[in-house]
């Protein structure tokens, strides 16, 4: 944009890029358009005021939860040099070295999900690893404002390098990156080096409690990075702990203390009352629960020693009669103690009034526990109730008694129907009946023969109590065409499809119930798939040539346009994340070929002949045909997608065999073809033709697939070493033992 209109200010381009960033935050969608086209212009030689607004762009991008995980993840890997270089610029602006260093917490896990997946791509680890040692260099010697982003940095990495609480990572949370995602021969990432790293730095962030810093906006900002450490990583929360409860943050008061002094120290007291509370009441079982609650007294009572003047010790009164006093309060022999409890008012009642004895309506709408912790509370109710005078207390239950059996004697009284009123107060004076003239028989008779039929029929009704019932109908509905109803249905598709992707994916995973379960028994993820997988497959069974026509409203719709509308959608949806939703696909074509099985015997069943569209090996070649371009070596998804595939055939492994074009999976491609042959031996011969396939087509395929066939096909391997022979073709090439 600055090459191509010099002409421009600083201040127009800088308005034009608000632009964009108010573009993208209306669709998340152009967010890979807007971020390829401004990454020259905020790159490291470009002015400071396009790098501000480039940094601050690129952290609020990665930041945001609007932009899917697989999205940021292809991202991460456009912008990770353009940070690289940003951070490593020694006279770099503060500003754009804040938000980079953002940025690169938000991109931290996204890198190491990326190397996890695509081992061969250790140029980008490269990348991320070069940024984390340069953020790691510059953390105690930056300013304030920076020393917080690396704080945060470190975080990121701490949860990124340790254990997950949940056992199978790959099954659970997408955003929960952790150490259990490694596999154990990486040939990039060592767990044990990365675990031995994230607690280095964990020490390294709890050094700023344990030292005797005075910052304070370092101290709140490692305070408010703990809480998650603790939910989410076990393994970490018994050494940030230890470290809290041997943290002081009235260590700076002193006497006297200056007006900042002061605000600094009610600020850390405050975080780190408010984070042990938070903890306390999140895993009340924690063995250091106990310990937190006493901490969090000595804190409040210290607190309350050093800044609350109404807690300093008063005045000594007169000594004479502060000596009369005693004497008659001595002298005076305790009264019966007396209470008031008014009667509840009539009407309902609410449980809170039944229990409550004060008159005073402040009293009344006080809520003790918005100032004082609900533990704290119950600890103060126990100790006043066991210090009252039992006379007292036995008059305030005796009270509460009466109002119980008054509430329910009201409760069960029975109602008369003589003397019951018929919705009028007894003493409004103002109600009188109207009394109108009764009409005789012949003003009757008159008035049936001058109204019309549907008239009659209304006054021939029987009559109520002297109240006639009226018939009411609806209106009939608007005429629909069908371009409305196919708006309609595929609106109908599309929240559908939305709500199944709200709902994330289950930690555990169910057993199957097979294909006669019940489609919807629960608002998970599961159920939604079987509905809508069903409702593409089941819901037009037999009527796919067969166009529905409504005599009233003429309109004329094929009943298979909706159920292929849901196909397309699902192919879309499957694809968007092929690796973790194989089970959706493999779920959907196991319908499909259910569906035409079904649809084939009713149709040789019946009388008349019909054709029977087959839509499971179209749609299973159509999945291969959009997943295939993306596989990698090391991908597991094709042999799991075809062992789990109801039924095999000619040109689904024929698709197969085209992946034998890139030299680097072939031997992705024969190892699933073998896995064929070993356990699913109704498919071997078919398994064995693709392989005899790739042999014949594929000249550097053949020795990887001579081992294959030299055990299950030797026949055909002979013949062709002798027909390579007569052509005078070595053999040593195209065959191993």
């Amino acid at each position: 944009m600055a090459s191509s209109q010099p002409s421009l200010s600083v201040a127009d381009q800088i308005r034009q890029l608000e632009g964009a960033r108010k573009l993208v935050l209306g669709d998340v969608t152009y967010y890979p358009q807007v971020i390829q086209a401004t990454l020259p212009i905020i790159g490291p030689s470009s002015q400071v005021e396009f790098r501000r607004w480039g940094a601050e762009f690129l952290a609020e991008a990665f930041a945001t939860p609007a932009v899917q995980l697989n999205q940021k993840e292809t991202l991460s890997l456009l912008v990770l040099e353009t940070l690289k270089l940003l951070v490593e610029d020694v006279n770099q602006d503060v500003v754009v070295l804040r938000s980079a260093i953002q940025a690169a917490a938000s991109i931290y896990p996204l890198a190491m999900r990326w190397i996890i997946n695509n081992s061969y791509d250790t140029s980008t680890w490269q990348r991320m690893t070069a940024i984390k040692t340069r953020i790691l260099r510059i953390w105690e010697t930056a300013p304030v404002t920076i020393r917080m982003c690396c704080v945060k940095f470190a975080q990121r990495i701490v949860l990124a390098q340790t254990p997950s609480v949940n056992t199978e990572p790959r099954r659970g949370d997408p955003l929960d990156i952790s150490l259990l995602m490694i596999p154990p021969n990486h040939p990039v990432l060592e767990g044990p080096s990365l675990e031995a790293e994230a607690f280095g730095l964990l020490d390294r962030v709890l050094g700023a409690l344990q030292d005797s810093s005075s910052d304070a906006l370092i101290v709140d900002a490692t305070l408010n990075t703990l809480s998650i450490l603790i939910r989410m990583r076990p393994a970490t929360s018994s050494r940030i702990l230890n470290t809290l409860l041997n943290f002081n943050p009235l260590r700076l008061a002193s006497s006297p203390m200056s007006s900042k002094t002061k605000v600094l120290v009610k600020s850390m007291e405050k975080t780190t009352r408010m984070l042990l509370i938070h903890l306390s009441r999140r895993d009340p079982h924690n063995p250091l629960a106990g310990r937190m609650q006493q901490y969090v007294e000595r804190l409040m009572q210290s607190r309350a020693e050093l800044f609350d003047e109404t807690s300093r010790k008063r005045a000594m009164p007169d000594q004479g009669s502060a000596l009369e006093a005693k004497r008659q309060r001595v002298a005076t022999v305790p009264a019966q103690p007396q209470i008031e409890i008014p009667p509840l008012k009539p009407g309902p009642r609410s449980l809170a009034e039944v229990f409550t004895l004060t008159t005073n309506e402040g009293l009344k709408n006080f809520n003790v526990g918005d100032i004082v912790p609900a533990p704290i509370a119950a600890k103060i109710s126990v100790r006043t109730i066991a210090q009252l005078d039992p006379r007292l207390l036995e008059l305030a239950i005796n009270g509460i008694k009466e109002r119980l059996v008054a509430l329910h004697e009201a409760s069960q009284q029975p109602i008369n129907p003589e003397t019951a009123p018929l919705g009028v107060e007894e003493d409004d004076d103002d109600y009188e009946p109207d009394y109108y003239a009764a009409e005789d028989t012949e003003q009757l008779l008159n008035k049936l023969d001058s109204s019309p039929s549907d008239e009659r029929r209304e006054l021939q009704k029987p009559v109520l109590n002297g109240l006639a019932l009226p018939t009411f109908s609806l209106p009939p509905p608007p005429i629909l065409d069908s371009d409305q109803a196919a708006r309609v249905g595929q609106g109908s598709v599309t929240r559908v499809f939305g709500t199944m992707k709200t709902l994330e994916d289950p930690a555990v995973k169910k057993m199957k119930a097979g294909i006669n379960r019940l489609a919807a028994n629960s608002y998970d993820r599961d159920s939604w798939i079987t509905v809508i997988t069903r409702l593409a497959t089941r819901a037009n069974a037999g009527l796919d040539d067969i166009s529905v026509k409504e005599e009233s409203s003429q309109l004329v719709l094929p009943t298979s346009s909706v159920n292929n509308s849901i196909r397309e959608s699902l192919y879309s949806y499957v694809l968007e994340d092929f690796r973790k939703r194989i089970e959706v696909a493999v779920s959907w074509l196991s319908e499909e070929w259910y569906n035409d099985r079904v649809q084939r015997q009713a149709a040789s069943a019946s009388a008349t002949p019909r054709h029977v569209p087959a839509h499971y090996e179209k749609w299973a070649l159509r999945l291969l045909d959009g997943f295939l371009p993306y596989l990698h070596a090391q991908d597991k998804v094709l042999t799991r997608f075809l062992s789990e595939l109801p039924e095999l055939d000619a040109p689904i492994l024929s698709r197969v065999k085209t992946l034998c074009r890139d030299p680097s999976l072939v031997q992705l491609a024969l190892t699933s073809l073998y896995y064929l042959i070993v356990m699913r031996p109704p498919v071997r011969d078919l398994a064995l033709d693709a392989i005899q396939g790739i042999w014949t087509e594929y000249e550097d395929s053949r020795p990887m697939a001579a081992k294959y066939l030299q055990k299950w096909r030797p026949a055909f391997l002979q013949e062709a070493q002798q027909g390579l022979a007569a052509n005078g073709t070595p053999l040593a090439a195209s065959i191993t033992a």
